[in-house]
């Protein structure tokens, strides 16, 4: 292909010249662009660094023009209504026309296979209660015994995301969007910004490994800056961050271009530098010691709500947590459940696909073991992960979920279209950039009312399936009513795929055999699992 190109292009080059030359001078630009070209293709020969090019001059680079478009041309022209990942054309457009309340409605039917393994459905009943007679805005207390400011707490609010991950014009959207709606915004591990406070939404601040917003010099926690910032009227609840699903054990990632001056001086870290938090906090080292942790925290903000985000690994470590609870007699006010299928704005593919349980059974787990350990009754329960519908959250309050967050649908809700290109600070929909140029197309008082809208949506209709089901309380939903297709021809209720524990059963040494590992190798005065060749130590 080399030498066919170099007769080629040295040939076109000697023809269209002497046709300048010898016979009409316009055709010289013919021949500069036939020049350019020969040029392009003696580079793509000479150059090191690209195979496809060294071997394919010129041609070569119709490769990554390919790869470059291929997602946007999957996505418009390919993809069916159901296959779109991580979100379906189905999923996304139920976001946009919530968020622009516009028609919602669909005709003709489902189009999911209905037999497919995996499908799942919720019962209805044949004594439906009345839409009307319901509560339109379901709400749960959060607050133990040991808090003085308890939150009320909408049943979906908006999940993790930083400024920094972020835009201004974004953050600002998103919280003007919890004020309207009467519904929270978690910060993110990136601190508080004065967009966070701008439009006066409900904060719930997270705390992760990195401490920022209430780190001294070297990056480790400063009490003084934590209670300051705790104190602030618009935070209502902490969460302190262990790990997240979509890269659980991996520290948090914002790209050195994203890291402006501004975003620095909030997060008290070197300005234009790639910010990694460190995978694990340095304020404890212990079960015991994050529970204490945990304490010290509600005494520095003033007794306010805590809670801590985990995704599940190891199920040792988090009932580990639970004997450290018990023993010490402190019980954070709420647990927020990850999921492996979650998201994140940047993180290495094998953490993303493969590490962490996904919120489902996650959620299952942290249920059965706080009922079978008596402590359900101390802590709220939040599900986070892929939650985009009213059904997602109905699925999980039948799990034991109290609320439910919600990040990339609340994106979807701003306007974004899923292009996937998070990372690279070059959203086009001026969402997750840092650059002017792009976050100047989006208008925070159109996109404010589009999040409060699309919240307002999944609660109505969050309400319309309770009622469907014959419930007039969301706290009467159950495992039993929601079904799982395992194969063709069987199908499973939630309580027969997740069976539940009776709240003390496992004080009384009644411990399923699935559970039975983790706590025999579960330690409150340390993480993880240690071995000495085969055994368990």
């Amino acid at each position: 292909m080399r030498q066919y190109f170099i007769v080629l292009s040295s040939l076109t080059l000697i023809f269209t010249l002497g046709i300048t030359l010898l016979l009409d001078k316009n055709w010289s630009v013919i021949f500069l662009i036939v020049l350019v070209i020969s040029i392009l293709g003696y580079i793509d020969m000479f150059q090191t660094k690209h195979t496809i090019r060294r071997i394919y001059p010129v041609l070569g680079r119709f490769r990554y023009i390919m790869e470059e478009l291929r997602p946007k041309l999957y996505q418009y022209f390919i993809e069916s209504d159901i296959d779109g990942r991580p979100f379906s054309r189905i999923e996304r457009s139920t976001v946009y026309q919530r968020a622009k309340q516009e028609l919602e409605t669909i005709p003709f039917g489902t189009q999911l296979d209905v037999y497919q393994e995996g499908y799942e459905w919720m019962c209805h009943s044949m004594s439906p209660k009345a839409f009307e007679d319901l509560d339109q805005d379901p709400r749960v207390i959060i607050g133990n015994r040991d808090c003085k400011q308890p939150y009320s707490s909408s049943m979906l609010n908006i999940s993790a995301m930083s400024y920094g991950a972020l835009s201004a014009q974004a953050v600002e959207a998103l919280n003007g969007g919890a004020k309207i709606g009467n519904f929270a915004h978690n910060t993110g591990e990136g601190g508080i910004s004065t967009y966070h406070l701008k439009h006066g939404g409900d904060l719930i601040w997270q705390i992760g490994t990195g401490y920022f917003g209430c780190r001294d010099e070297k990056g480790n926690f400063n009490p003084e800056l934590f209670s300051k910032n705790a104190q602030l009227p618009n935070v209502k609840m902490i969460e302190l961050k262990i790990s997240q699903g979509a890269k659980p054990g991996h520290g948090g990632i914002l790209p050195a271009s994203k890291n402006s001056e501004e975003i620095a001086k909030i997060r008290h870290v070197k300005p234009h530098t790639k910010i990694a938090s460190p995978p694990y906090h340095t304020a404890f080292s212990t079960p015991l010691e994050m529970v204490q942790f945990i304490q010290k925290l509600r005494d520095l903000s003033g007794r306010k709500p805590i809670g801590f985000k985990l995704c599940i690994g190891h199920k040792a470590e988090f009932i580990s947590i639970c004997k450290a609870m018990i023993h010490l007699d402190i019980y954070p006010d709420f647990i927020t459940i990850d999921g492996g299928e979650g998201g994140t704005g940047a993180a290495p593919q094998e953490f993303s696909n493969y590490i962490g349980a996904p919120m489902l059974d996650g959620l299952a787990f942290v249920d059965n073991i706080l009922n079978g350990l008596n402590i359900r009754k101390h802590i709220k329960i939040i599900a986070s992960g892929k939650i985009t519908s009213a059904f997602h959250v109905a699925r999980a309050v039948a799990l034991g979920a109290d609320a439910c967050n919600s990040a990339r649908a609340m994106m979807m809700a701003l306007g974004c279209i899923q292009a996937l290109l998070c990372n690279t600070n070059k959203c086009p929909t001026g969402i997750t950039t840092q650059d002017p140029k792009l976050t100047i197309g989006l208008v925070v008082e159109d996109k404010k009312t589009r999040v409060a809208n699309y919240h307002k949506g999944i609660i109505k209709n969050f309400v319309e399936l309770l009622g469907a089901s014959g419930l007039d309380d969301m706290k009467n939903l159950t495992r039993s009513h929601i079904y799982k297709r395992v194969d063709l021809n069987k199908m499973k209720t939630y309580e027969e795929v997740f069976p539940s524990i009776k709240p003390g059963s496992m004080l009384q040494g009644e411990i399923p055999e699935k559970y039975q590992f983790d706590f025999d190798h579960s330690n409150m005065n340390r993480w993880g699992l240690t071995t000495n060749g085969n055994q368990y130590i």
